[in-house]
């Protein structure tokens, strides 16, 4: 009996979370000297998250004849992401003003390290509207590979899948099948590489732990609390409204995507697990094309947890420095997360680049506070890729469901059985999409 549950991939990584924690709490340097394993992990997975991204997406256009059915799809997708990471954004603001978090702290800017938030705001500068939307757009067709950007791919995919939906049938059928077969060869080398998410949770905690230690939650403790609070109700109340329209149980389908969960809060990347989701999801019932399009796009344009951080974290440094903002500065910062948010990838860190490109339009609120945030910053980026995660999980089944594809009685069975037999999720194979 023990040696099943230790063979279950989920056991290992809350094994391998737990022995980090410890590691990096009793001995800090050797802790903090891991950092590589989990940094391995993350950047193996994303060796193969661009590819599977596009041959997904691709597959999935190239095989329904009918492009319109497409776009309505993508339609309802995107019109279901603004409206939930709006909800998501007012709910961190309204929550920062309400208990004014950050307020006391009486932070003067003028004695923090503006050299330890360097490297984020460079990386922000030039996030304009336009420069923004113009970065969709890579420079060359591979280079959107070569960087990883997931808005890029995504762009590319949706005109090569639309490209070859216009070819003639036989052809069509040919390209779309071959694009089938490069995605299994993917789908198998994330079979391989997520057996290594135990030791990637393992350094990842150990690094966090060790690196910047208990006390530094502590010291920020109010903020990560009240981050992690709002989080947990944004998942259970709006998340499981949402849940509970479809026809299932929040709770459920969070016990049903359990061992995904714990690997992303093994290694804070959401993209860790991206395939695994789409598999699960169609095993849900959820039509196939509607996952190769929904899934994708989410991990671009629905990241719930990104958006109620940095409205949250904005307010808080604004409290912190003891500065005044006006109703017209607060509807600005709710109006550019909206833009800096999507792109936003389930990498860790990428939530605190898009906070330095949101504060860059609200200079009264001084950009060096953000060296405040950079101790805890890991643990909240944690918090921010399980709601991403759930929020795309309950996003495609939504969808689905408005497209009228996503099979009830499938749902309840699946849910009702919960998660799987050791070996079976992670193993994903690629959409098998009726051509």
């Amino acid at each position: 009996m023990i040696r099943r549950w230790l063979g279950l991939l989920y056991v290992q990584v809350l094994i391998a979370i737990v022995l980090g924690v410890a590691l990096g709490a009793l001995y800090p340097a050797t802790g903090a000297a891991l950092k590589p394993l989990g940094d391995a992990f993350v950047k193996l997975i994303k060796v193969v998250i661009a590819p599977v991204v596009f041959c997904t997406v691709v597959h999935g256009i190239a095989s329904v004849r009918d492009a319109s059915k497409v776009g309505r799809v993508g339609l309802k997708a995107i019109l279901y992401f603004e409206v939930v990471s709006t909800f998501a954004l007012a709910i961190g603001l309204i929550v920062a003003k309400v208990f004014r978090t950050g307020a006391g702290f009486n932070i003067d800017p003028s004695q923090l390290d503006a050299r330890a938030v360097q490297g984020f705001t460079q990386k922000a500068q030039g996030e304009s509207v336009v420069g923004h939307l113009m970065a969709v757009i890579p420079d060359t067709f591979f280079g959107a590979f070569v960087t990883g950007d997931l808005l890029q791919v995504l762009f590319l995919a949706v005109l090569t899948g639309f490209a070859i939906n216009a070819l003639p049938e036989k052809a069509r059928l040919a390209v779309a099948q071959a694009i089938d077969q490069m995605a299994a060869v993917f789908f198998g080398i994330v079979r391989i590489v997520v057996q290594a998410a135990p030791v990637g949770a393992f350094g990842a905690m150990a690094f966090t732990i060790g690196q910047y230690g208990i006390g530094s939650l502590l010291q920020l403790g109010e903020l990560v609390a009240t981050f992690y609070v709002t989080a947990l109700l944004f998942v259970l109340l709006v998340l499981g409204g949402i849940a509970r329209f479809c026809g299932f149980s929040i709770l459920r389908f969070l016990n049903y995507i359990r061992e995904e969960l714990l690997i992303v809060l093994g290694t804070s990347s959401s993209e860790s697990v991206l395939p695994q989701v789409m598999r699960k999801m169609e095993r849900l019932g959820c039509a196939p094309n509607v996952v190769g399009l929904t899934v994708p796009l989410g991990y671009s344009f629905n990241l719930d947890g990104t958006n109620i951080y940095m409205t949250l974290a904005t307010l808080f440094l604004a409290y912190a420095t003891n500065t005044p903002l006006t109703l017209g500065q607060e509807l600005t910062i709710l109006l550019v997360a909206m833009l800096t948010s999507k792109g936003a990838s389930g990498v860790t860190g990428a939530g605190f680049i898009t906070l330095a490109a949101t504060l860059s339009v609200i200079p009264d609120i001084p950009i060096q506070a953000l060296a405040v945030l950079i101790g805890v910053d890991k643990f909240m980026s944690e918090c921010r890729a399980l709601t991403n995660l759930v929020g795309n999980g309950v996003a495609c089944v939504a969808v689905s469901r408005w497209e009228r594809e996503l099979d009830q009685a499938r749902l309840r069975a699946e849910l009702a059985r919960g998660p799987h037999h050791a070996g079976e999720d992670a193993a994903p194979e690629p959409a098998r999409h009726a051509a």
